[in-house]
């Protein structure tokens, strides 16, 4: 028997959580690319290099994240959703 699909006669994708999934910590997104349908962002830290005195701060890269482009627009809808309903306005200047 096969199984059973959704409205959009797809399977349905189980999501699965991983706890031991790696966490990055980001500052902010330094760049945006985008080639064959596939969009890279770049991360980026303030970092303070030590190996000076003083240290100066530099923006270091930590990652970058590469994702479809339908992936990165339901990211970037579902992130301003969020931020909305947390009581971050868009303010355009």
């Amino acid at each position: 028997m096969a199984k059973s699909a959704n409205a959009d006669n797809n399977p349905k994708i189980e999501f699965t959580d991983n706890p031991l999934a790696p966490e990055i910590y980001a500052s902010g997104a330094t760049g945006f690319f985008v080639s064959n349908g596939v969009i890279t962002i770049t991360l980026e830290a303030i970092r303070a290099d030590h190996g000076e005195k003083p240290g100066p701060l530099k923006r270091t890269v930590v990652g970058r994240l590469t994702m479809p482009a339908s992936g990165a627009q339901g990211l970037a809808i579902g992130l301003f959703d969020f931020l909305e309903k947390q009581g971050f306005k868009y303010d355009k200047k």
